[in-house]
């Protein structure tokens, strides 16, 4: 039995990358001794039978976020963890909120993983006035505050309309994928269908703010015929995807793979990675790829690809939408040697060891 209960609230278990990092983060803390148990709005998504697996599960089954204070304050009540740590607005700021009502003393902590301002930038001057008001509210009730990049700190203490002190950055924890088996890494062959040399892949899901399209233009401008795209992930993006890949007569080279809940195989027999975000809260993939020794080309979109790629230093940063800066970067980051250790080594920076200390430092338990 550990010495301490940490829950982590999330809405689902869904195969996104908040949701990735929180199952990561809880399997460090349950080597560090701790008890963990997931706390969902709803008890579905791609990762719920691997967190069942190794943690309990807690289905609140709220539908609308309206009930979810309630439902979480007589979670609290009855199971009284010793830390809650809620992930995603409005997750984040309906914990605190459901803390006070609970009346349980717990130490909540409250981490977003992607760009508010951005994500909601278009719904409207209520909804973002709901979202100031709400963060002012929910980010003072709690504890400890953390974004996953500078540039998202700074996001989150503008919305709220209080300063980046009160807030800590702790980038998010990519741990190393085992080694794929032969068989896996076969499948991925299979599925490039072309030799090695121009093989170039991204990962995520396909929606608005990964500007997919970009990335089929700039590939389409490549002068390699020998060159293939490969998408890995799904969303309601992929029709639209296709459409623009007939338009641009590439549909032959861009390879659709769908989503994988372990995409190591793809970086492994990829050649580049590529990162097209409009923004991102961090960008795990980067960290991904470059952990198989894969070099990257990014937009330099706020906030967390240039954190990553140290300004430059790591892999290729192209201007946010620039459609021939990004087919340039493609051709030099083919054309030239890969360092592969180097690239691996500033993975490591981003071990989940140091992310679950220094959430557990922030927790004080």
């Amino acid at each position: 039995m550990g010495k301490y209960t940490i829950a982590i609230v999330l809405p689902d278990l869904r195969g996104g990358g908040a949701e990735r990092v929180n199952i990561d983060l809880a399997h460090e803390f349950a080597r560090d001794g701790y008890n963990v148990e997931f706390v969902l709005m709803q008890a579905n998504g791609e990762l719920l039978q691997e967190a069942k697996r190794s943690f309990p599960v807690v289905d609140l089954d709220c539908h609308r976020s309206r009930v979810l204070p309630l439902a979480l304050a007589r979670y609290l009540r009855q199971r009284s963890p010793d830390a809650l740590i809620a992930a995603m607005w409005p997750l984040t700021v309906i914990a605190p909120v459901a803390a006070r009502l609970s009346r349980h003393r717990c130490r909540v902590l409250v981490s977003e993983h992607g760009m508010l301002s951005g994500e909601y930038g278009d719904w409207g001057r209520l909804h973002r006035t709901f979202l100031r008001a709400s963060t002012a509210v929910g980010y003072r009730l709690a504890q400890q505050r953390i974004g996953v990049s500078s540039g998202l700190v700074r996001d989150m203490a503008s919305l709220a309309g209080m300063s980046t002190a009160d807030f800590q950055v702790i980038h998010n924890p990519v741990p190393p994928r085992p080694e794929p088996s032969v068989e896996a890494i076969e499948a991925a062959e299979a599925l490039w269908s072309t030799p090695a040399g121009g093989r170039i892949l991204t990962v995520g899901t396909m929606k608005a703010v990964k500007n997919h399209p970009l990335l089929l233009r700039a590939f389409a401008k490549l002068e390699r015929q020998d060159a293939r795209l490969m998408f890995v992930g799904d969303g309601q993006g992929r029709a639209a995807l296709l459409s623009l890949a007939r338009e641009l007569g590439i549909e032959n080279r861009v390879i659709l793979a769908g989503f994988h809940s372990d995409p190591t195989p793809f970086y492994q027999t990829a050649d580049l990675f590529a990162l097209s975000s409009n923004y991102e809260g961090f960008g795990n993939v980067i960290v991904e790829a470059m952990a198989c020794g894969t070099p990257v080309v990014s937009t330099d979109c706020p906030s967390g690809p240039a954190e990553i790629l140290d300004q430059g230093r790591y892999g290729r940063l192209v201007p946010v939408g620039d459609v021939n800066a990004m087919t340039t970067a493609f051709s030099a980051a083919l054309d030239e040697p890969t360092d592969t250790e180097r690239l691996r080594a500033r993975a490591a920076d981003f071990h989940p060891t140091r992310a679950a200390k220094a959430y557990l430092n922030q927790l004080n338990i």
